[in-house]
């Protein structure tokens, strides 16, 4: 496995195996250099959203870069403001003319029940949902997105969205690392033939100093992010690290030269609920 290596989705699309993260990444010079950084890394899968602010920033980075379109692979999402037809079709414009691109690679639902539907009612999530994942349907069809998915969803989202779909998600990202492995999502998602990305794979500050990811840090001559990025690659999963730092981007694409053995991931398996867990997706208050 190496960053130019990639899985393939349900509809037969190439996505690179590791992605690079921009959330927090401010907009302006910081988000642009950290990608341009990334792309100048060998990173060619970048992840950002309309709610992340920077989706102009990153699109100047890639413009910059002068790479070939055909060789990147540009993920956005759709804000909790946009879960009707025409909202979320609109907002695919938007972000595309932020981007500067003609179509993106991956387009997803952000939230599946943001804090806007459950003002409406307690189940105005299902239709909202059906509603949106219509437009996805619709804009895929048209060629303006090569790939359409969720984030954020549990099992329950995904089997109501079942119900009404003519396209299964391909993607579902979520957080995911040795600390929150929401393994019963991540086995349902896989029984779908739904991608399992991991943000956050490094999880909160609490893993830094386990010293059970130390000593494996030691043991393998590589950094912790590193460890951590590795053991969400051996899961089969598509981490999405980020950072703003130079040093730290090109070390996080560092890790396609050894792998963790099984008594190794054995050991960070043990690391569940030691530091935070995912959010409640249908108690986002935003």
């Amino acid at each position: 496995m190496s960053l130019t290596d990639t899985y393939t989705l349900a509809n037969g699309t190439k996505i690179p195996v590791l992605g690079f993260g921009t959330w927090q990444s401010a907009d302006g010079d910081v988000a642009y250099q950290a990608v341009k950084w990334a792309l100048d890394a060998g990173y060619r899968h970048i992840d950002t959203a309309a709610v992340y602010g920077n989706e102009a920033s990153v699109g100047r980075a890639i413009k910059d870069s002068g790479l070939p379109r055909e060789s990147l692979f540009v993920t956005s999402k759709l804000w909790n403001d946009a879960h009707t037809y025409e909202m979320a079709s609109k907002a695919l414009d938007v972000s595309l003319n932020k981007l500067g691109l003609d179509y993106l690679d991956l387009y997803l639902i952000h939230w599946p029940n943001p804090a806007s539907v459950q003002a409406t009612s307690e189940d105005a999530w299902q239709s909202a949902n059906a509603e949106t994942w219509r437009a996805f349907e619709d804009v895929y069809t048209a060629g303006k997105v090569k790939a359409i998915g969720v984030s954020n969803f549990q099992i329950h989202h995904l089997e109501e969205l079942a119900k009404t779909q003519h396209i299964a998600p391909m993607v579902n990202q979520n957080y995911l690392n040795p600390s929150d492995q929401q393994i019963a999502l991540v086995a349902y998602n896989q029984a779908h033939n739904i991608l399992n990305e991991a943000y956050s794979p490094l999880g909160t500050g609490k893993l830094i100093d386990l010293p059970q990811v130390n000593a494996l840090a030691k043991k393998y001559n590589k950094s912790i992010p590193q460890i951590l990025i590795r053991w969400s690659l051996d899961k089969g999963f598509l981490p999405l690290p980020k950072s703003t730092h130079e040093a730290y981007i090109q070390a996080n694409a560092d890790v396609f030269d050894f792998a963790l053995t099984i008594d190794d991931m054995t050991s960070l398996d043990k690391l569940q609920a030691i530091g935070e867990l995912h959010i409640n997706a249908d108690q986002v208050a935003f």
